[in-house]
């Protein structure tokens, strides 16, 4: 699946979130077990903003001493 345009696409999205997630002191595994149990919730949602307030409410619970990047 990796040797397609659109596999390629998909790995460099699961690699930058797991990149980020490091970045800022997050483990990736519980990020993105995080994030796959909250996205079912917004399947029907028009406004597909709903991560950026999921990744400062994370790393709010996670992070300690550190402050959150802006975007």
């Amino acid at each position: 699946m990796i040797d397609t345009i659109a596999g390629a696409e998909s790995s460099a999205i699961l690699y930058s979130i797991a990149e980020t997630a490091k970045a800022n002191n997050l483990k990736p595994y519980n990020y993105f077990e995080y994030l796959l149990s909250e996205i079912p919730n917004h399947m029907d949602d028009k406004d597909l903003n709903f991560g950026e307030n999921y990744w400062s409410f994370y790393a709010k619970k996670h992070v300690k001493n550190r402050p959150i990047p802006h975007q």
